[in-house]
């Protein structure tokens, strides 16, 4: 199936949700090794890594959310109360707002620190503010911030996938394995 149904997720939404999730897990744990790695060649390269994939998941979130209003979002069980619905709603745009803001602040890091950078080594990333010591360091403890609450609101996500499919023994995470069907 290539669209989205009522039902279901297309495969191109989970194939977008899944390579994006393993590229955020990874980044979570790439930029806490980088910036606590001793100063080296290889913490430079962390870095390199880390910014790169960064961009990478800016690029797929965006491609993600052309996704999502151009295809309809299956439903929520017929048994979900408002409460869980409005949950679902808020929690969905608070991850896609966090995964704008990581890389945003990020890039603002980059080049309020001015620090030339190309993504994987090949494409320029241009400044998007002028460098400036407080700006970098006021982007650095917003990123600080957003990767907390980030990883907060991952857990959020992944509890209530896991809620769905052993407490409340719905489809919902069923619905976005590949091969994922409606359970019986």
């Amino acid at each position: 199936m290539l669209r989205n149904t009522i039902e279901s997720w297309g495969t191109p939404a989970k194939l977008l949700h899944w390579i994006m999730a393993v590229l955020v897990l990874a980044q979570l744990a790439l930029g806490w090794t980088a910036a606590n790695w001793r100063l080296s060649p290889l913490k430079l390269e962390l870095f390199v890594w880390h910014k790169s994939v960064g961009m990478l998941v800016l690029g797929l979130l965006l491609l993600r959310i052309l996704w999502r209003l151009t295809n309809p979002t299956p439903a929520m069980p017929a048994d979900a109360p408002a409460w869980e619905r409005r949950a679902a709603r808020v929690s969905h745009g608070l991850l896609y707002l966090l995964l704008i803001a990581m890389p945003v602040t990020g890039w603002i890091v980059n080049s309020a620190a001015n620090i030339p950078f190309s993504i994987f080594w090949l494409i320029p990333l241009p400044a998007i503010v002028e460098p400036a010591e407080e700006t970098a360091d006021l982007a650095k403890w917003a990123h600080l911030v957003l990767f907390v609450a980030l990883s907060a609101m991952l857990l959020v996500h992944m509890g209530a996938a896991l809620r769905h499919h052993y407490v409340k023994r719905n489809d919902v995470l069923a619905r976005m394995l590949p091969g994922g069907r409606k359970r019986a």
